[in-house]
């Protein structure tokens, strides 16, 4: 990596650069790679979605929007919230953003400060972490712990690292792991944060993709609209829009300004046009996200079942997200390893050090494919894996 100009900012320097884009900078260059390295379903967005924006343009939805967002999309978000969750939400908790990473750094720029500790689990997706630190607070990681097969979180650990934090920062459903946090534990967890006056954040982004039940449990049912929770949600992963980049927020009424303020400041809004399409996805899109999640889970199930080829190899099936973080025996460097993939194999992969230090060992294989593609890849990498 180059060395950055002297007047760049020390803290922003430290940050490395994405480790996935590392391979995926590599494997782009190349012809015929089946690309599992990012986290994205590999069908464009249906039909109904872009054909919801195309009107809007057509009718010349072009101009600057609230920076709250368009009141359609803030009352079907509501409405979708509370029907889902049971919720209370009103239309003034919702804040429409550029994407689920947008709202992730809007969120931290409303309530953390230089200096802060904000703590958080590992491995996690690298930009989690890595906002907390544009921002120079402090992070503190807690590691997930795998026993038998299955990641789980001890809370006595994670309360122990939260004395003196300013806020809890948890992805769950998590990338890369799939872990997913039981109703119990959320409701442990936001009593605790209450009685210290932490804030938490939750990004639920995957929230719509599990394999045993509609949606993923959330703060969203444990809590109350005026607790100190502000809940990341994005329409990249459950209507396939990664890249529309529309996101929104959920929180209490009294950082809606503030919100609004950082948008402004931020990028203002999404365009009008977006918003619409978002409309659309919301009302119109749950036959979409139940073929979608019953197509990864047969994906999975194949990825999961070849592992008997590859005795190096071992994953039991995630229960929520598109990802199977494969522990691979002996593996000592992850990045080597997926470029040699690419090579090898024709199969671009994410190395596990690119989601903490707890990664080492490990490679995320996104499994949001088709079964077909998701045999070819099996295919691919048989031969490079069971050397």
């Amino acid at each position: 990596m180059t060395a950055p100009p002297p007047s760049v900012r020390e803290q922003i320097a430290r940050i490395p650069f994405s480790q996935i884009r590392e391979v995926a900078r590599v494997g782009m260059t190349m012809p015929d790679i089946l690309p599992l390295w990012f986290g994205e379903p590999d069908r464009p967005t249906p039909t109904f979605i872009r054909e919801a924006a195309k009107i809007a343009l057509d009718q010349g939805d072009t101009f600057y929007q609230p920076n709250a967002g368009i009141p359609e999309l803030r009352e079907t978000l509501r409405d979708y919230q509370n029907r889902l969750y049971g919720s209370r939400y009103g239309t003034e908790h919702i804040t429409i953003t550029g994407s689920g990473m947008n709202a992730v750094m809007v969120a931290a720029q409303a309530i953390v400060s230089p200096g802060d500790a904000v703590v958080t689990t590992t491995p996690s997706w690298p930009n989690l972490p890595a906002v907390q630190e544009v921002l120079s607070a402090q992070v503190r990681s807690v590691p997930l712990e795998l026993k038998s097969g299955r990641w789980r979180l001890d809370l006595d650990r994670l309360f122990s690292a939260c004395q003196g934090a300013r806020a809890l920062l948890l992805n769950s459903p998590n990338n890369p792991t799939g872990w997913t946090m039981p109703a119990e534990q959320q409701r442990e967890i936001l009593e605790f944060a209450r009685s210290q006056g932490l804030w938490l954040v939750a990004d639920e982004v995957y929230a719509r993709i599990v394999y045993d039940r509609p949606a993923a449990p959330s703060f969203c049912e444990q809590a109350t609209p005026e607790d100190r929770l502000i809940v990341v949600n994005s329409f990249s992963k459950s209507w396939a829009m990664t890249g529309w980049r529309l996101g929104w927020l959920t929180a209490p009424v009294e950082l809606g300004e503030t919100f609004e303020k950082l948008l402004e400041f931020n990028i203002a809004g999404p365009p009008g046009f977006i918003q619409r399409a978002g409309v659309a996805a919301v009302e119109q899109g749950e036959p979409f996200i139940a073929e979608s999640v019953a197509r990864y889970g047969a994906s999975r199930d194949r990825l999961i079942g070849h592992l008997q080829h590859w005795p190096e190899v071992s994953c039991h099936a995630p229960e929520a997200a598109f990802y199977a973080f494969l522990q691979v025996g002996g593996l000592q460097d992850g990045i080597a390893f997926t470029k040699e993939l690419l090579h090898r194999a024709g199969v671009g992969l994410a190395p596990g050090e690119a989601f903490g230090k707890e990664g080492k060992g490990f490679v995320r294989a996104c499994f949001a494919v088709d079964p077909e593609r998701m045999d070819e890849a099996l295919r691919r990498l048989d031969k490079a894996f069971r050397k």
